[in-house]
């Protein structure tokens, strides 16, 4: 059976008021001209979106010095708003982000089937991989949630597709509900709200405000998914919601966790499901999903017995090294995801041993929630601090707890780690994006370990 492509050139002309003309068929789009694949397009933008968005970095780097790289590399077209120069068809417009929204909004009134968006402070993406294996339903890889992830992954859906799932994010006010009526969704889920970004935003209930008003984004008779702490306060009254959570009253209640085994509560109907990974945290994304399906009119079964296999990179995902458990939950961290992930590793036999990164954006309170969570570590065995605002939490420690503080996670800290775990450690690394996750640390601690073989 013949591959349909993503895009025809026509309807690319059509969704940005461009005089229609032939040319090639794209197979996907691309902003990043290194990663690019034959038969895509490439979209060149510029580092800085100006003050429409916030960027949580800009730089002088401009997408359209890279579009004859793209071309080398099989670009099947370039999307641009100047002169560049490469040979290659171009689809040219006064502004390229513009465009990809343009396309964005373009494929999303070609989407007939059902569409979900998801936000909250921690689990997007867990929580959208897991949807996308419940319901069938498209997705894109990693976290495409700002103000190009998201019109990127609306562009990069099949016209066809009978339902999707897209995730939605926010680091400044404003930002949900902007995206939201974008993708405008069927089923809006928010997880949960906790202080990320409490930098920007003037106290934890303008960040529930903020991750609330995707509700705004809603198409008609679409139904809005919460978690049941957060309550319906300041939501129209005519708004239809479910709530999931462990409380009475949910819709979807999590009743008791035994490891990676859940017991839930949906229409006086109990229902018993596989945790991927595991942990009570994790068992409340799965009664997110639960939730959904039922708004959606699907069978719950579809979420019983998701696999472990699903957690991404970085969130918690498990490698075995010879005889070491390395948790990766590395690609990012806020204060109620790190006292989770600390929670859950402390009920594990052997040695345990946290690799902790500092919290960044919690603004002036950031000092606070580091040494809050000296309670979630009192029994972990062993606690590595990595940058300056994890040193309050080191210094809150019992002695017989601290291994080390190192300013950043470098190859002295990797070296003191491989020549301090042993056979049968089980080693959580948890930090903000930029300690860990940007430099690759969890990968490289672990196939140092396993060249160690393990320990």
């Amino acid at each position: 059976m013949e591959t349909q492509p993503l895009w025809r050139w026509p309807e690319l002309c059509r969704a940005l008021d461009l005089p229609e003309q032939d040319g090639p068929d794209i197979t996907g789009l691309c902003i990043d001209s290194r990663r690019i694949q034959p038969g895509e397009l490439f979209i060149a933008l510029t580092g800085d979106p100006g003050p429409r968005f916030h960027a949580s970095s800009r730089s002088e780097r401009d997408g359209h010095d890279y579009v004859a790289h793209a071309f080398e590399r099989g670009a099947a077209g370039a999307l641009v708003h100047r002169e560049v120069a490469a040979t290659g068809p171009l689809l040219r417009v006064d502004d390229s982000l513009d465009g990809l929204w343009a396309l964005a909004r373009a494929r999303r009134q070609a989407l007939g089937g059902e569409v979900v968006a998801v936000t909250g402070s921690s689990g997007k993406t867990t929580v959208k991989t897991l949807l996308g294996a419940a319901l069938g339903a498209f997705t894109t890889a990693g976290s495409l949630n700002n103000h190009l992830g998201v019109p990127l992954s609306l562009a990069s859906a099949p016209a066809g597709a009978e339902c999707a799932v897209f995730e939605v994010g926010t680091n400044h006010p404003g930002e949900i509900e902007t995206l939201a009526r974008l993708v405008s969704p069927t089923v809006a889920l928010v997880l949960n709200v906790h202080p990320a970004h409490r930098e920007f935003f003037a106290d934890l209930d303008a960040i529930r405000t903020e991750k609330l008003s995707i509700f705004k984004g809603l198409r008609d008779k679409g139904v809005l998914v919460l978690e049941q702490s957060l309550g319906k306060a300041g939501l129209p009254g005519d708004l239809s919601t479910l709530a999931f959570g462990d409380g009475e009253g949910a819709d979807c209640r999590l009743v008791r966790t035994e490891g990676d085994r859940a017991i839930y509560k949906v229409d006086g109907q109990r229902i018993a499901a596989h945790v991927p990974g595991g942990g009570p945290h994790r068992a409340l994304s799965v009664a997110a999903v639960l939730c959904v399906l039922k708004a959606l009119g699907r069978e719950l079964s579809a979420a019983t017995g998701l696999p472990d296999s699903l957690i991404p990179g970085g969130r918690g995902s498990e490698r075995r090294c010879g005889g070491v458990v390395l948790v990766d939950d590395s690609y990012n961290a806020n204060p109620a995801s790190m006292r989770a992930a600390l929670l859950y590793l402390r009920n594990d036999r052997g040695r345990t041993i946290a690799v902790l990164g500092e919290m960044l954006e919690l603004g002036a309170e950031g000092e606070a929630y580091h040494r809050g969570l000296a309670e979630a570590c009192r029994h972990i065995d062993r606690v590595v601090a990595v940058g300056e605002g994890m040193r309050v939490l080191y210094e809150e420690l019992a002695g017989s707890q601290r291994w080390v503080w190192r300013e950043r996670a470098d190859d002295a800290l990797l070296e003191e780690l491989v020549g301090g775990i042993r056979a049968g450690d089980r080693v959580l690394v948890k930090g903000s994006n930029r300690v860990f996750w940007a430099r690759q640390f969890a990968d490289r601690l672990g196939s140092a370990l396993e060249a160690e073989g393990g320990g």
